[in-house]
């Protein structure tokens, strides 16, 4: 991802479990946010121009004036991604999001937020146990979703809560979609994104590795950061202490 002169992001950008974009602004450097998302559009023209995007505030320590957005937004039309929602906030970003004519989407940061260390109240002491009961059918864990088609350009998967096996191939345009990961048994050509609602042990494994992007709970790569050697193989792909790790399978 771009980088600005002084080594730190002025804007992160994460993929979220429908696939649309969230940048979350960590620091209200328009010029700078415009620069780097330019840069981004420019190296990978196929995700990037006129992909829709979250913008999400939460990362700053005040609520941004709405001129402040309002002029945000125009530079990252003219960058060339399209600011459509804010996600879900304080009071103050309500108020904002008004201001500045977006909606407000709910539950986007979950992304960001996977290990969110909330106190919880213990539970009463339960009851005492019941005879235990034989297992039923419904009682059990429901299987992984099994896509048995290709998916073509414009097509999209999405696994809520478990994990995806597509038996095809995921062709230049489509996206695999899954809470959990994601196994290919043919070509990744498109986009793969496990850990869609944050779950950071999730790991994306292909036969045929080709991907336009590829990400983990948010994290992602795209087809110029991945080195040459890796095309065509079949990978296996894990998230480590934040970083994309792509490997050869043996």
């Amino acid at each position: 991802m771009a980088k600005s002169a002084s080594l730190e992001q002025h804007g992160e950008v994460k993929f979220g479990q429908v696939g649309i974009a969230n940048l979350r602004i960590q620091s209200l450097d328009i010029d700078a946010l415009a620069a780097e998302m330019r840069e981004r559009v420019e190296r990978a023209p196929k995700l990037f121009r006129n992909a829709a995007v979250i913008l999400d505030f939460s990362a700053l320590s005040a609520c941004p004036a709405a001129d402040t957005v309002d002029r945000l937004i125009d530079v990252l039309r003219g960058a060339g991604v399209l600011p459509v929602a804010i996600a879900y906030g304080t009071p103050a970003i309500e108020q904002l999001a008004a201001q500045v004519g977006l909606p407000i989407l709910a539950k986007f940061r979950a992304g960001y937020e996977r290990e969110a260390a909330e106190p919880v109240a213990a539970p009463a002491a339960p009851p005492p146990a019941a005879p235990a009961a034989a297992p039923t059918a419904t009682a059990q864990a429901e299987p992984g979703v099994l896509q048995t088609q290709p998916l073509r350009s414009g097509q999209q998967v999405y696994a809520a809560g478990r994990d995806l096996t597509v038996c095809a191939m995921v062709g230049a345009g489509a996206e695999a979609i899954a809470d959990g990961s994601i196994h290919i048994y043919g070509a990744l050509r498109g986009r793969a994104l496990a850990g869609a609602s944050g779950n950071a042990k999730a790991r994306i494994f292909c036969r045929e590795f080709n991907a336009e992007l590829v990400a983990i709970a948010g994290t992602y790569k795209v087809l110029d950061e991945i080195p040459k050697k890796l095309l065509g193989k079949a990978v296996q792909i894990w998230l480590d202490k934040d970083q994309l790790r792509i490997e050869e399978l043996a």
